[in-house]
């Protein structure tokens, strides 16, 4: 099971969160999901989200092949936008006797005002 979190910077006047809060995947198939952003300001905003896995130890195992992540994001005024996430569970995960009990996995978002 894959649970889903997001988190915006205060300086950041962007709504973000996830399309769904809980996906049960099967190790080595991809998923798909997707979060949402809303630039609640009436000026063009450029964010960067910036990732986290828990338990810390099952990052290794969690593989993003497409991540809004990956680039900046620009919101034009009152812009919403659904932004896809596809990944999947590396197998190997099965080799691992340190994931042994895992069944949950938390992936993370932080959104910040990039002020490049």
């Amino acid at each position: 099971t894959i649970d889903f979190n997001a988190d915006t910077d205060p300086n950041l006047p962007w709504a973000f969160y996830p399309g769904e809060k809980r996906h049960r995947v099967k190790v080595g198939e991809q998923a798909l999901t997707y979060f949402v952003a809303e630039n609640k300001s009436g000026k063009p905003v450029v964010g960067r989200a910036v990732y986290n896995v828990v338990p810390h130890k099952a990052g290794a195992y969690l593989v993003k092949v497409e991540c809004f992540c990956f680039t900046e994001q620009t919101l034009a005024p009152r812009q919403k936008v659904h932004m896809p996430v596809s990944f999947y569970i590396d197998p190997s995960i099965m080799d691992d006797p340190e994931m042994n009990g895992v069944h949950t996995i938390t992936l993370s978002y932080t959104f910040f005002l990039n002020k490049e």
